[in-house]
C-alpha cells in the first residue's frame, strides 16, 4: 500500500454501510480514483461532510494495487464551491461536467484536464445566469479535447484540406470534425454546422482564451451546441451507459448527481 498526497475534485460520493461514504475523486497525479472515506458521516470524522459534491481540496489517498476501492486518509478543503448547488442552471452544468469526466478520465495523471476542469467549475460557481451556457460548452469542449478527442474545426478531418474560416461546413462526429464539400459528400452521416456556430466552437476549444470572457449564447443556440457535444461524444465513449446528468443539464431539468 502506497500513500498519495494529490489535489483532488469531488465528482460523486454516496454513503457506504452507517457511517462511511464512497467517494469518485479526479486527482491531478492519479487520474480518477474511488475511495473510501470510513467514518466519514461522523460529526468527528477526519474526512467529514465539508467533502461535498465538486469541493477541491489536498487528498491524502491509500491506493492498494490491483484493488478498485482505496482508503481515504484525509481531505483538506480549498474550495468548496457551495453556490453551485443554490442554483439549477449551474448545478446541471458541473454535473454534465463531473459526468463526462468520470467516463472519459482513466486512472493515469492527467494535470491538464485536472485544471482545466477545476477552473471550470470555478467560473461556473460565480458565473451570471445568462453566462453559465458559454462556460460550461467550452468547458466541457475543453475536457473532450485534453483526453485526445480534439474536433477538427479548421480544416477537413477526413482528408486535412484546409477550410475558409466563415464556411459552413458539415461536422461528422466517426470522423471527427469538420468536412470540406468534396469530403462531405460521401459522409453517411454528418450535421451542418453554419459559420457563426463554428467560430463559437473555435472560440470554446481554444484554451488561451478565458472561461469568464467567452462569448454568451441565445438558448436556442445552446440547444444546437449541446447537441452537437453529446452526439460528439457518443462517438468517442466505450460504452452505451446513458448520460443522465448530460440529459438533465441538456432539457434544462434538475439532474442527480453523476453516476459512477
Amino acid at each position: 500500500m502506497s500513500l498519495v498526497a494529490t489535489r483532488a475534485i469531488v465528482l460523486h460520493g454516496f454513503p457506504y454501510l452507517e457511517s462511511s461514504r464512497v467517494l469518485r475523486l479526479l486527482t491531478r497525479e492519479a487520474g480518477v480514483q474511488s475511495v473510501i472515506a470510513k467514518g466519514a458521516r461522523r460529526t468527528r470524522a477526519r474526512v467529514g461532510s465539508g467533502v461535498d459534491l465538486f469541493a477541491e481540496g489536498e487528498a491524502q489517498i491509500y491506493i492498494k494495487p490491483s484493488r478498485e476501492l482505496h482508503t481515504l486518509g484525509g481531505f483538506d478543503v480549498t474550495r468548496a464551491r457551495a453556490t453551485l448547488a443554490l442554483d439549477v442552471g449551474r448545478f446541471t452544468a458541473a454535473s454534465a461536467l463531473a459526468e463526462l469526466a468520470l467516463r472519459l478520465v482513466g486512472a493515469d495523471p492527467h494535470p491538464e484536464t485536472f485544471d482545466s476542469i477545476a477552473e471550470t467549475l470555478d467560473r461556473l460557481a460565480s458565473a451570471s445566469p445568462a453566462a453559465v451556457g458559454a462556460i460550461a460548452m467550452a468547458g466541457v469542449w475543453r475536457l473532450v479535447s485534453t483526453v485526445g478527442f480534439l474536433p477538427a474545426v479548421d480544416h477537413c478531418a477526413a482528408c486535412h484540406a484546409d477550410i475558409e474560416p466563415d464556411a459552413d461546413v458539415a461536422f461528422s462526429h466517426p470522423t471527427g470534425g469538420v468536412l470540406c464539400t468534396r469530403c462531405a459528400r460521401f459522409a453517411g452521416s454528418a450535421r451542418r454546422l453554419p459559420a457563426d456556430a463554428r467560430a463559437t466552437l473555435r472560440q470554446w476549444l481554444d484554451q488561451s482564451i478565458a472561461l469568464d470572457v467567452v462569448d454568451p449564447v441565445e438558448p436556442l443556440a445552446l440547444r444546437a451546441h449541446q447537441r452537437l457535444l453529446r452526439e460528439f461524444v457518443r462517438e468517442h465513449l466505450s460504452d452505451d451507459r446513458p448520460l443522465r446528468a448530460f440529459a438533465a443539464w441538456e432539457t434544462g431539468f434538475g439532474a442527480p448527481e453523476p453516476a459512477p
